[in-house]
């Protein structure tokens, strides 16, 4: 195995009930209700992507950059509050560190916040990719395809960490093995691909056996 890619949201840290209420107060600044099928709409994808159904949602007549910027604040506020990791995220990337595996972040989100996100958990990633470093987003495989490349791996001998059916096709698309954690909508199990509840269930020796050594 070369390398252990890492989703964030969802998947390393709990922050998808954090995007939910930043989500709903955007929705109500623009005149809007906002449900959990909204967000299962939404989980996985690019900021893009979610501005553009939330203006489409609500109707209004706003610039969809003043919207990206009104959620991104949001977010922010809520992880300053305060944030937990997944069960089992700890566990799993100090074994993955000690056996002296490189290790990547691969996330939708800004830099900005993924960067607010490190510094709540002390960093500690080999390459970080977000949304701000790429043409194309989850399900493309363009995010996991760069993290590889920047780390010298092969993605056919990485192993990808995800919760959402998005991120789950960018990474599979780009060659990796994956472990799903699914956290808002199911994920089926595929060759390949391992999912599970909790990363509780997950240890080096899983990732190695799904990768093929």
């Amino acid at each position: 195995m070369d390398a252990v890619l890492f989703d964030m949201d969802g998947t390393l840290v709990d922050t998808e009930k954090l995007w939910f209420q930043a989500e709903a107060s955007v929705m109500r600044r623009l005149g809007a209700g906002w449900t959990a099928a909204d967000q299962e709409n939404l989980v996985g994808g690019s900021m893009p992507a979610a501005v553009a159904y939330m203006l489409a949602k609500s109707g209004a007549e706003r610039d969809p950059d003043e919207v990206a910027a009104w959620m991104i604040d949001s977010v922010l506020g809520l992880l300053a509050e305060g944030f937990d990791l997944m069960p089992g995220a700890a566990e799993l990337l100090a074994e993955v560190r000690a056996a002296g595996l490189p290790t990547g972040l691969v996330t939708s989100s800004s830099r900005l916040l993924a960067d607010a996100v490190l510094g709540g958990i002390g960093g500690g990633f080999d390459v970080v990719v977000t949304a701000n470093d790429v043409d194309l987003f989850k399900p493309h495989p363009q995010p996991y395809l760069r993290a590889a490349t920047a780390l010298g791996a092969d993605p056919l001998r990485c192993a990808a960490i995800e919760d959402s059916p998005a991120g789950v096709a960018s990474a599979t698309a780009a060659g990796c093995a994956v472990v799903a954690v699914p956290s808002v909508l199911p994920i089926p199990p595929a060759p390949r691909r391992l999912v599970a509840e909790s990363l509780k269930q997950v240890g080096l020796a899983t990732l190695r056996d799904l990768v093929g050594r």
